[in-house]
Formats: C-alpha cells, sequence, structure tokens
C-alpha cells in the first residue's frame, strides 16, 4: 500500500455554499490548508471571509458541501481540540492579569496552565504577566490573544485581521509569531486587507469575492495567471527624452522620462532595446505588478469567458 508524499488538510473546504435568504454568502467555496501552510484570505467588506470562518468553527449551518477540521465536522469534539480563533477585536476582563487568562483558558481546554503561561515569553509578554489587562496596549492585548489561542498546540488557527491597529513594528512582531508557529507545524489562515503586509508573510493567497473562491494560489502563480504588464520608468540624458520616446514609444512623464507599460513576457526585449540606446538612456526602474495590483484584477466583476 503507498503513502501520499503530501500532507493531510488541516482543513479541507469542498463546495461550501451558505445562504441567507436569497444572499449566497458563499457560493461552491473549496479551500484547503495543510499542516505548516499560511494561507491569506483576501476579500472586500461581504466577500464572504467572515462568514467561512463562522463555517469553519460551526457557527452557521451549510446548505451544501462539507467542511472538514482535522477529519472531524465544525463544532464536533475533534474540531474543536485542532482549532483555534484569533477574532480582529479581543476582548478581555480588564481586570484579570495576563496569566490570569491564560489559566483560565488552560483549564477550559484542559492544558497545563504553567504549559500555557510559558506562551507569555513566547509572544514577549513575560514582564507584563502580572499587569492587569486594562493597563494593555492594543498590541500587548494582540500578544495576549495570540497566546490564548496557541495553547494547546493547534492544528488550525484562524486569525481575523490580526494586525489591525498596531503599529508597524508590532506588526512585524506579530507575523515572526505567526512563522514560528507555521514552523511547528499548525496550519494558518489569516484574513487581511493589509495586502502588502501579507505579500511576503504567506504561502498562498486566497481570494473571495461576493461569495465566490475567484483566485487560489502562490502570488507567483497569480500573477502569472493575471499576466499584468510590467511598467518601465527610463529616465533619459538632457534632451534625448524624444528620441527614446520615437525609438521605444511609451508616454514622455517630464522633459526627461519615458514611461513604458510591457508584457512580462516582453520584458527581456525590452532591455535589450534599452542597451543598445547606449549613452541615450541615465537610468531605469522596473516596476512589477503588486499584490494589489493581483487582488483588483481578481476580485473585478467578470464578464462572459471570466473576463473584467
Amino acid at each position: 500500500m503507498s503513502t501520499s508524499p503530501f500532507p493531510a488538510p488541516v482543513l479541507d473546504a469542498q463546495q461550501v455554499s451558505v445562504h441567507f435568504g436569497t444572499l449566497k454568502a458563499l457560493d461552491a467555496v473549496s479551500l484547503a490548508v495543510v499542516p505548516g501552510e499560511r494561507v491569506a484570505l483576501l476579500g472586500h467588506n461581504g466577500a464572504g471571509k467572515s462568514t467561512l470562518f463562522k463555517a469553519i468553527l460551526g457557527f452557521v449551518d451549510l446548505q451544501g458541501g462539507a467542511i472538514g477540521v482535522a477529519g472531524g465536522a465544525p463544532g464536533s469534539a475533534t474540531a474543536r481540540r485542532t482549532v483555534s480563533y484569533l477574532p480582529e477585536s479581543v476582548a478581555f476582563p480588564k481586570t484579570l492579569t495576563g496569566a490570569e487568562i491564560l489559566t483560565y483558558f488552560a483549564r477550559l481546554k484542559s492544558v497545563e496552565p504553567r504549559e500555557a503561561l510559558k506562551l507569555l515569553d513566547v509572544v514577549g509578554l513575560r514582564d507584563a504577566g502580572k499587569r492587569r489587562v486594562g493597563t494593555y496596549s492594543k498590541g500587548m492585548r494582540q500578544r495576549l490573544g495570540l497566546a490564548q489561542a496557541l495553547i494547546g498546540e493547534p492544528g488550525l488557527l484562524l486569525l481575523d485581521e490580526p494586525t489591525s491597529g498596531l503599529d508597524p513594528i508590532s506588526r512585524r512582531e506579530f507575523y515572526d509569531l505567526i512563522d514560528m508557529t507555521a514552523a511547528r507545524g499548525t496550519a494558518v489562515l489569516l484574513s487581511s486587507h493589509a495586502l502588502t503586509e501579507v505579500e511576503g508573510k504567506t504561502d498562498r493567497i486566497a481570494i473571495l469575492s461576493r461569495g465566490r473562491l475567484v483566485a487560489d494560489g502562490p502570488l507567483p502563480t497569480l500573477a502569472q495567471g493575471a499576466a499584468l504588464p510590467i511598467t518601465v520608468s527610463i529616465h533619459t540624458r538632457d534632451g534625448l527624452a524624444d528620441q527614446v520616446q520615437t525609438q521605444l514609444g511609451g508616454t514622455r512623464v517630464n522633459g526627461r522620462s519615458v514611461v513604458i507599460s510591457c508584457p512580462t513576457d516582453g520584458k527581456l526585449r525590452l532591455l535589450g532595446q534599452l542597451a543598445a540606446l547606449g549613452d541615450a538612456v541615465d537610468d531605469f526602474d522596473i516596476a512589477v505588478p503588486s499584490l494589489d495590483d493581483i487582488y483588483r484584477y481578481y476580485s473585478a466583476e467578470r464578464g462572459p469567458g471570466g473576463q473584467p
């Protein structure tokens, strides 16, 4: 009997549909996340991200499809042992200390409290563990929320806008913790509107639009599928912008610059043309499509044939 070289998904959603009256909040959505994988779930407000999270947690009924969490149904004992959830706004009793919060949740999860308290070190709150949560900053509360979610070494971590309201340094430190968690084998599914920060922090991008999964894959794969052009800004020597534009085309931006939009597969040919211009070119910059560009492409309303 052969064994598959690929790990079984911790989360396996197949053709999931959730309706609220005539509204199709989720429309035949299929998404799987394997151990150690970090997947960013993107979408505009109302795209279905929160509904998908609620479906995974067993808070809403499905009108179609199925969800498996470590092989169990949402809300089952297996699923509850496997999944942890961190909401966008973490709310803890202000009069309790960070250590008391973790002790409480450890007992709920049948975990030895002293093991849970070690997570204060992991999230950088060791020195604040005996302080009341009411004295914590937004970033500290998010760290405590992550520590609470990590109790019991969950197999699946659901993060809903986890860095909302955090300063840049706190965001970077938060993602460092997520990287460490994934490296230990936890599957991570996080929703975010901050496209630039997830661009280099996740293994895969999944995009929801109007309840449908319109894209799912590593960023380079999505970029290739979108086939968006690159932008080349050429800085010319004094008085030679007209000559460069005549030979290469593009748009004059000012007295010394020409901007050209170029298909990705035409980049090498354009670079060869630039080299042939010699001293006429002082410098140039190449801007590849960003995640923001790719997101807008896949989120656009699709017409016949899948074209936006």
